[in-house]
């Protein structure tokens, strides 16, 4: 099997080949590590490589593998990992141990992690084999990921446009076949967002389903991780492997009972929500339409749904982000190193009092409860994932008006917050999309995601529903002119 091949294989065709011996973990690393300093660096996909503790992964995988091989127990119930030897990378706003972590920012020195996340934890005992560190924008703010120190994410599919944020990097090395899966996080839309730019699937669980435990904390559980693949069979299966509590959670949730094959009935919501009279690019609002289509001829009922709630109750979401930007221990001498963005979101945070921050959760929560009641008629949400194709590099930062970066992020990203503030399920699937035109007049044809969200624990439903999508329309054949 050529390099190529491999590399383009997904999470649970790889982990097949190595349990049945076609290729060995070592073999993976090797291919792995020459197509990230290729085009992993071409996309902006690292901040760091880990090859050194990549190869003891390997190795120890390679052990295994091969002693089950030799004591006949090598298959589908061997009771391996499930994922033994294939790569996996992190998102650099999560700590590996030993691993030199930054966050995206100048005012953070580096510093070798003093301990596995929670979700590092997992995805080892998965049997991943961990790579390095993806990039992110500084502390995962923005929807775009271009750090001032690091590299920018662009998408494989147009080096000229963004991979989105704030798992930019994660995707950018997904999509251009560098890794089949890449760990990630998502606090507004940020796995959803860099899924529409690079053409991926990008599942924000319901809240309290992954844990940020045993050292993270919940917050206002706005934030979640998750993962980035290229198939959502590969989503189900690490979902599988991240969904487990720690003592101590202030949000639980399990999965739902599997889906029963019944018919759904589906909203289609087409007119942005958080950012009122949003553009919306054509092609964005026509690949959510197409979806609606194939999911009639599927079967399935969609009506048109109006917005649950007006953009203004969107200000408890930004009161909670605002604070939220506080919560990463900056040296107030190495403030003025924050890029003007963080520095605008930490002084509204600390405008943000008390009462008000008490306020703002209890409205959430009021949110909530009225979404669920206007969608009480419907079992799924359908929606573009963004108001428009993946953003040309750099015309999203705006560092002399952070005011206007920010605006400028919410009408690109008019339907992603909503999940994070309702606490539901969604996942963008890469079903559309879009000839843009750079500005060299060069063109190009990037992926356009579409939505679909569901009720809180119905993440099964969610994916069951997804997988009907992908088979009747397929997209696993399609590949960026940037890839291994």
């Amino acid at each position: 099997m050529s390099a190529p091949e491999l590399l383009d294989l997904d999470a649970t065709a790889l982990a097949g080949a190595l349990r049945a011996g076609d290729v060995s973990p070592v073999e993976v690393l090797d291919a792995t590590l020459d197509a990230a300093a290729g085009v992993g660096a071409a996309v902006g996909a690292f901040t760091v490589l880990t090859p050194d503790l990549a190869r003891t992964q390997a190795l120890a995988a390679q052990d295994a593998l091969v002693a089950a091989r030799r004591d006949g127990r090598a298959g589908p119930h061997d009771g391996l990992p499930p994922f033994l030897g294939v790569p996996c990378p992190v998102k650099d706003l999560t700590m590996v141990e030993g691993v030199p972590m930054r966050a995206g920012s100048a005012a953070i020195d580096p510093f070798p992690a003093p301990y596995d996340d929670g979700v590092v934890t997992l995805l080892r005992r998965a049997g991943t084999v961990m790579v390095g560190k993806t990039s992110t924008p500084e502390l995962g703010l923005p929807c775009y990921t271009e750090p001032d120190v690091g590299p920018t994410a662009r998408t494989p599919w147009d080096l000229a446009r963004s991979a989105g944020g704030s798992s930019g990097g994660a995707a950018a090395a997904v999509a251009a076949r560098v890794v089949p899966v890449a760990h990630g996080s998502d606090g507004g839309g940020s796995l959803r967002i860099p899924a529409s730019a690079c053409g991926l699937v990008g599942l924000k669980p319901s809240r309290g389903l992954v844990s940020p435990g045993p050292y993270g904390v919940d917050g206002a559980g706005l934030a979640t991780h998750g993962v980035l693949t290229r198939s959502v069979r590969d989503t189900a299966a690490f979902l599988d492997v991240l969904a487990r509590p720690w003592p101590g959670d202030t949000f639980t949730a399990r999965l739902g009972a599997p889906p029963d094959g019944r018919l759904l009935r589906v909203g289609l919501l087409l007119e942005p929500v958080i950012a009122a009279g949003a553009p919306v690019h054509p092609a964005c609002a026509d690949a959510a339409r197409a979806a609606a289509e194939l999911l009639v001829r599927l079967g399935h009922d969609v009506v048109e749904i109006p917005p649950p709630f007006g953009a203004e109750r969107w200000d408890a979401f930004a009161a909670l982000w605002s604070v939220g930007a506080l919560q990463a221990p900056v040296p107030p001498e190495r403030e003025h190193l924050l890029v003007p963005l963080t520095r605008w979101l930490r002084e509204r945070g600390r405008a943000v009092s008390g009462l008000a921050y008490a306020t703002a959760l209890a409205g959430v929560q009021q949110l909530t409860r009225e979404v669920a009641a206007a969608w009480s008629g419907v079992d799924v949400v359908l929606s573009p994932t963004l108001a428009q194709p993946p953003a040309l590099v750099g015309s999203q930062r705006v560092d002399d008006d952070p005011a206007a970066d920010f605006a400028a992020q919410t009408a690109f990203t008019p339907w992603t917050s909503l999940w994070n503030l309702t606490g539901r399920p969604a996942v963008s699937l890469p079903l559309g999309e879009a000839r843009v035109t750079d500005p060299d007049g060069s063109a190009a044809t990037v992926p356009v995601g579409v939505m679909l969200g569901a009720d809180h624990g119905d993440d099964a439903l969610l994916l069951a529903l997804a997988a009907r999508l992908e088979e009747a329309a397929p997209w696993s054949r399609r590949r960026p002119g940037t890839s291994s």
